[in-house]
């Protein structure tokens, strides 16, 4: 990707947390049990309304009302295939922007089954590399495709965008990868662009991850603090300090 068109870039994903941060939304997220109270308050800090029932048969009236639909495997089991079924059904027919993280995919060919069955039906995929490499899927036939990592990657439409920002310590606290997943989830509710909103979700996440890191005093302390720099920090700061290649 040019310069041209990475600031171009950089320029729409701030304009598309500033509009989510403006006019809200809302998002139904079945996510992981383990993952489920931090990534409520990441999104609320982030001025997103969740709900998170996995109850197969409420998951067709919550999704209905929801302006995206976040899916996460973390901790699956025979009722949450059904409601994530239901749930994919309902925001297909209503042309709501589904978000997949094909959590452990690497290690279970249960879960690796069932996440490349429905990754046709899903508008972003986010996952570290092997969690991507197991679902067996072609980046170029593909939705669009998050890789996180060291260094994030954005693929969508034969195009590949690199997002250097962030710090090790975001590995160390519980949830960060699945709030993250839903970050971008919500965020694609603001732009048709599927590119652009993880682009955005990583850059917000990222950044804030970087700030808080200068002076939280370990893994205990950065979590409220990164839940606060969300809330917080200013378009202009992620701007001036997105890396971008």
């Amino acid at each position: 990707m040019d310069k041209d068109a990475e600031t171009n870039l950089l320029d729409e994903a701030i304009e598309t947390i500033h509009v989510l941060r403006r006019d809200g939304a809302r998002i139904h997220s079945i996510t992981n049990t383990v993952a489920q109270n931090f990534t409520a308050n990441v999104l609320l800090a982030c001025n997103t309304k969740p709900s998170m029932t996995a109850n197969p048969d409420e998951v067709e009236a919550f999704t209905s009302r929801a302006d995206v639909l976040h899916v996460n495997l973390g901790t699956l089991d025979a009722e949450r295939i059904l409601a994530i079924g239901n749930s994919i059904s309902i925001a297909n027919k209503l042309q709501i922007p589904v978000l997949l993280d094909p959590v452990m995919a690497n290690v279970s060919k249960l879960r690796a089954r069932f996440a490349e069955d429905i990754s046709d039906r899903t508008n972003i995929i986010r996952g570290n590399e092997k969690e991507i490499n197991a679902l067996g899927i072609e980046a170029q036939s593909a939705p669009c495709i998050v890789k996180t990592g060291e260094q994030d990657q954005v693929l969508h439409n034969s195009t590949c965008i690199t997002v250097n920002n962030g710090h090790p310590i975001l590995a160390k606290v519980i949830a960060t990868g699945c709030a993250l997943g839903a970050l971008i989830t919500a965020l694609s509710s603001k732009t048709d662009c599927p590119m652009t909103a993880s682009v955005a979700g990583l850059l917000w996440f990222g950044i804030a991850g970087e700030i808080v890191a200068e002076k939280s005093s370990g893994p205990g302390s950065f979590s409220p603090m990164f839940i606060d720099e969300l809330y917080g920090i200013e378009l202009g700061v992620l701007r001036d300090k997105a890396k971008l290649s």
